[in-house]
């Protein structure tokens, strides 16, 4: 039997950023991590499946919402006034125009992304739209374009299971964190092991499930990083609309969407 070959970090990368520079120019038909179409339904139907309220998909710029989350993080983020937000993987912008909401007018929100095309979507929003406080700046989020020690809340949203790099995104992660800040993540994570033919399909990874992680290397990674106060809550529900990501019919046996929280200590 020949052995499965998987991706290298490169292949990987580049993948991940034609794929989802496609949907961004593919303008407002996506929805999901499918790109293929409405997961069940309208957009708007999709983010009431992640725990958006239709206050929030109503008040977003129009466009900013690709439909490409697993959840909401902001239900978890406990956003304060003042606060300095930064966005992993931050797309169309469409969850930093709602932490700018939060914001109402103070701090600020940063969103990084490596796909120039996304980039110049989110800033397009920004622009129609008015929001003074609200930047995005194009980088990967491995080596984040953000100073030490400069932001309190992180969030992400379906983006950290397409690095090939988790490591180094948990360790910028926390290296951007002021003490006392903290992580409040959406993202896939696997509950028992990946098929190597699963891991090894671009289109798998790209689709957000052949690149999950398991939640006890997610926690390991975490506190190898120097996080601590780590919590994962997997959503079981997410099961339904996770199938109709991939044409594996198997994907939602092995991976879930997730609340991920994570600190980093006080001095």
């Amino acid at each position: 039997m020949a052995e499965t070959i998987l991706p290298d970090i490169e292949q990987i990368r580049n993948f991940v950023r034609e794929r989802y520079g496609a949907i961004a120019e593919q303008a407002d038909e996506t929805c999901g991590c499918s790109a293929t179409g409405c997961c069940g339904g309208t957009k708007e139907n999709y983010g009431e499946k992640l725990g958006y309220s239709a206050e929030q998909l109503a008040a977003a710029p129009a466009g900013s919402d690709l439909g490409l989350g697993c959840g909401n993080p902001l239900a978890i983020a406990s956003i304060r006034p003042g606060e300095t937000v930064l966005d992993l993987g931050s797309g169309a912008g469409f969850d930093c125009f709602l932490a700018a909401r939060q914001l109402n007018g103070t701090g600020r929100v940063i969103g990084v992304d490596m796909t120039p095309a996304m980039i110049t979507k989110a800033r397009a929003n920004a622009a129609k739209s008015g929001f003074a406080n609200v930047e995005f700046r194009l980088g990967e989020i491995e080596a984040l374009p953000v100073a030490d020690t400069s932001v309190d809340l992180i969030l992400s949203n379906c983006v950290i299971n397409l690095s090939p790099e988790k490591a180094r995104v948990f360790r910028e992660a926390f290296r951007v964190l002021q003490p006392g800040g903290r992580l409040a993540i959406a993202d896939v994570v696997a509950l028992k092991p990946l098929p190597a033919e699963m891991k090894a399909k671009l289109s798998s990874i790209g689709a957000c499930v052949g690149g999950a992680t398991l939640v006890d290397e997610l926690r390991q990674l975490l506190t190898a990083a120097g996080f601590e106060r780590i919590e994962i809550v997997p959503k079981e529900s997410s099961r339904a609309y996770i199938a109709q990501w991939t044409d594996d019919a198997s994907a939602a046996d092995f991976v879930v969407s997730a609340f991920i929280t994570a600190y980093k200590a006080q001095k």
